[in-house]
């Protein structure tokens, strides 16, 4: 291609005859002769002139055609399901077959988070918590992917993974410790609520600030693959999140140094008050993994099933050949982004209806499972009440518990304290002894306002 293009230019006068004065065709190649610098014969095939690309970093052919890519010249990525809006299987073959206890498991487990959301977004609305994020309608995100990992595979969540926690282990008392900031808070009250963490469940501790979790979990990956333990690193964000730098180069170290990674995206259609179509222009999240030379898959977040079989196989390619996996799960918030949020303001009522009787993780299970005589609505309407007792039993007493000790806030950077920490403790309690009155003492551990 390149030969016939030269002579083509050659013919059109294209190549000056100072630099070009003469090719000629001598069997099946191509002749350039030149009597200016550096000359001589150069003998060049055909073929040889049509190689690939030799440039570093490239897996490309040549081409004389002018083309830009643009991202409306191909079709998305396609959606992976398993399961239609009626809880049935688009393929006979396609079923997982987890089993009536591991479905009832995970069922248990979505309705029982969507019934802790509802009481402790109503708490914050009466003051007794500062702040709360509800996960409706994204519940199949967190229990089909983290029931498909290892319990000592390493999660790094963003903040809205509270079901991930809920499969592990992590019981009501504790969330709800958490959000009080409690005696009992495994964080000892230092955290906004929603905030959890907990090392001996594998999870590493919510930071508010967006994407930061992400380049850590590489870290961590890396970590994992020189130890060689068979264990991975699952890091949850959102699509708002992947617009922060930390999400590129995140993607781009784990790429490059083969890390056992799956990073785990829950497209719920808004950052905050952004919509996808200001978020980016391109096809998703999915889209950008194979820039990065990273195994991508695009999942419907609101299949519980497919969302555990695209786990699975994702945590199986991380182990069998250390590389990065890169899972979109499409889903929707139906819920407001945070108790701080009100997301009538971006988006319409009939929007949010829509999704939540048309295509909810929760009810497309139950379908599931009623299709298999797994489930009927007299255990539908005992379970809601257990759940209701369950979560209203843990939430009153940990309303009740005190308060952890003052000098909580001091502990724990250090292994131990540091001299202008300690002098800030005792500037505090100087403080706490002159104006103790002032300050609601009764409700701290081993603090009293006399």
């Amino acid at each position: 291609m390149l030969a016939k293009s030269l002579l083509y230019n050659v013919i059109n006068n294209r190549l000056t005859s100072r630099l070009l004065p003469s090719i000629r065709t001598v069997g099946g190649q191509v002749n350039l002769h030149s009597d200016h610098g550096g000359g001589g014969n150069v003998n060049t095939k055909l073929d040889d002139m049509e190689d690939r690309p030799q440039f570093p970093g490239s897996r490309s052919m040549w081409t004389s055609k002018l083309s830009f890519i643009r991202s409306d010249m191909y079709e998305g990525i396609p959606v992976f399901r398993l399961m239609n809006r009626d809880g049935q299987m688009i393929e006979p073959d396609g079923d997982p077959n987890l089993g009536q206890e591991k479905i009832t498991k995970l069922y248990r487990g979505m309705t029982l988070l969507n019934t802790m959301d509802r009481i402790l977004y109503e708490s914050q609305r009466q003051g007794r918590i500062s702040f709360y994020m509800t996960s409706y309608g994204e519940e199949g995100t967190h229990f089909g992917s983290c029931a498909a990992l290892r319990d000592d595979d390493l999660i790094f969540g963003q903040y809205r993974e509270a079901g991930v926690l809920l499969w592990r282990g992590y019981t009501l008392d504790q969330f709800m410790s958490q959000c009080y900031g409690n005696e009992d808070d495994l964080g000892k009250g230092r955290q906004m609520p929603v905030h959890y963490g907990s090392k001996e469940l594998n999870f590493v501790t919510i930071s508010s600030t967006l994407a930061t979790q992400m380049p850590q979990a590489v870290g961590a990956a890396y970590c994992l693959k020189q130890q060689g333990a068979g264990r991975i690193v699952a890091c949850y964000f959102g699509e708002g999140a992947s617009s922060e730098g930390d999400a590129h180069a995140a993607l781009n170290f784990a790429a490059t140094l083969d890390c056992p990674i799956i990073f785990f995206c829950r497209n719920n259609g808004y950052a905050i008050s952004t919509p996808t179509r200001e978020q980016y222009r391109g096809d998703g999240i999915a889209g950008r993994g194979p820039g990065y030379g990273i195994p991508t898959l695009r999942v419907d977040g609101n299949d519980t099933l497919a969302v555990y079989v695209a786990t699975a196989a994702a945590r199986q390619i991380c182990i069998e050949e250390s590389k990065p996996v890169l899972i979109e799960a499409m889903t929707y918030r139906i819920g407001h982004h945070s108790t701080s949020d009100d997301s009538t303001a971006y988006r319409s009522v009939d929007e949010v209806r829509y999704w939540h009787q048309k295509d909810h993780p929760i009810s497309r299970l139950r379908q599931y499972m009623e299709l298999r005589g797994w489930w009927n609505e007299e255990q539908e309407k005992n379970w809601k009440e257990e759940t209701k007792r369950q979560v209203m039993q843990a939430f009153v007493s940990a309303e009740k518990r005190l308060k952890p000790h003052v000098s909580e806030m001091f502990k724990d950077v250090y292994d131990e304290m540091t001299p202008a920490l300690k002098e800030q403790y005792e500037e505090l309690n100087e403080h706490l002894k002159a104006y103790g009155e002032h300050y609601p003492l009764k409700n701290f551990k081993g603090m009293d306002s006399s």
